[in-house]
């Protein structure tokens, strides 16, 4: 059983959402530079972000690993050297590796930098677990299709040193992670290179040869024709269950998703961290938070069990709009924001942010740059300010409640 509080590993996919998953409480952040990484279309990072990246986070206290976790082809191994000379030269506290060569490599050029082993890996049994340890690794991170039981199998048959990482958030693959040659097919888009089109969310039909063009649903049953269907998973809920089987590090997907995502995930499960940690129950209000950003139906994933097949629509539940990001707000309240999506004087609106309990405010006494009344803010990264109940921190997120989910 784990001694202490979950770390939370928070993604970064550019600078903004470092920002965001640094300020909302991750313990650690991961994030990719612009080569051997899983996420592509992410925004990542240059070798002129990252030295600042990291420099950011470790004035916060957060630690940086870098994910190097793609499966490298001949031409591509022979860059690996120098550039993990450059993770090391940035203080990068940790390389997530799954290809056993960039493994040795990243051994031999940049040895202050820890290495985890990535779910690429598909790490299922405890001998694999104690074989990466025994080669090395600090971590492992466990395959997504793991039950608590077999985690807490994998925690009780390995060494102490080795610390267990799993996924506690986020879309979930429906193969084994990072395997599926269904997007290279499709689209020429290869998931093992960081570049899956993410296939398996589409909605299909049959159509016969002789009749082109005519569309037949695919039944699973009378729910749909979801025969790839997958929902996100959400253990928010069930933090003592993965510290109890053992778990060190809980895990948010989403490195290609929104700094909003970034920001409130990371909140939502620092403060429940916290409060499992000290015995206190949940305040509902952060539980509550996770259902503010764009997500599939949640599940528990493989933790309790074979999930069975979801019949549903399990398109995106989009139910907020971020309308503005706090840049600095006085003592009075009078807040200078940035503006992301527009909005109107007296609209019902929230703020959330760093350490900053979500609250209702009515929108009000709204001014643009130079002073005058603005009565709706439109152009987006435009500064304006309003009056706000209170002082917040800066990074607070203004938002309002608006059904942008697909019908």
């Amino acid at each position: 059983m784990a001694d202490s509080a979950l770390e939370l590993l928070s993604p970064a996919g550019d600078m903004e959402r470092l920002h965001m998953a640094v300020l909302y409480g991750a313990d650690s952040v991961y994030l990719a530079g612009t080569s051997f990484g899983m996420r592509s279309f992410a925004g990542n990072f240059t070798a002129e972000e990252l030295p600042r990246a990291v420099e950011f986070a470790h004035s916060h206290g957060v630690k940086v690993h870098v994910a190097v976790n793609t499966m490298p082809r001949n031409p591509e191994i022979d860059l690996l050297p120098a550039y993990l000379e450059q993770l090391q030269s940035a203080h990068v506290d940790a390389l997530i590796l799954a290809d056993l060569g960039a493994f040795t490599l990243a051994g031999k050029y940049a040895p202050r930098c820890a290495r985890h082993i990535s779910t690429q890996q598909s790490i299922a049994n405890y001998q694999c677990a104690g074989a990466w340890h025994d080669l090395g690794a600090k971590r492992v991170v466990l395959a997504r299709e793991l039950s608590l039981e077999e985690i807490a199998n994998i925690r009780a048959k390995t060494p102490k040193s080795l610390e267990i990482e799993t996924f506690g958030h986020g879309a979930m693959c429906v193969s084994y992670s990072g395997r599926c040659l269904l997007s290279n097919y499709m689209t020429g888009r290869d998931s093992n290179r960081g570049a899956c089109a993410q296939p398996c969310r589409y909605q299909y039909a049959l159509m016969e040869e002789k009749r082109p063009g005519e569309y037949f649903p695919v039944f699973e049953d009378e729910g749909g024709t979801y025969i790839l269907n997958s929902r996100d998973m959400c253990m928010i809920d069930h933090l003592n269950a993965l510290r109890e089987a053992g778990v060190d590090c809980i895990k948010i997907e989403g490195r290609a998703k929104s700094a909003y995502y970034a920001a409130i995930v990371t909140g939502a499960y620092r403060h429940c961290i916290d409060d499992t940690a000290a015995g206190r129950p949940i305040d509902p209000v952060w539980r509550d938070e996770v259902e503010h950003v764009s997500h599939r139906v949640y599940s528990t994933g493989f933790y309790f069990g074979q999930p069975g097949q979801y019949t549903e629509n399990s398109r995106y539940i989009r139910e907020w709009q971020v309308c503005a990001i706090v840049e600095r707000c006085d003592a009075q309240g009078r807040a200078v924001c940035s503006l992301r999506n527009k909005f109107s004087q007296g609209d019902a609106l929230e703020a959330v942010g760093p350490r900053l309990r979500p609250f209702s405010f009515t929108a009000q006494n709204i001014l643009d740059a130079e002073g005058a009344p603005l009565l709706q803010p439109k152009t987006p990264q435009t500064r304006f300010s309003l009056q706000l109940p209170c002082q917040v921190p800066p990074y607070t997120i203004l938002r309002h409640c608006v059904d942008l989910s697909a019908k």
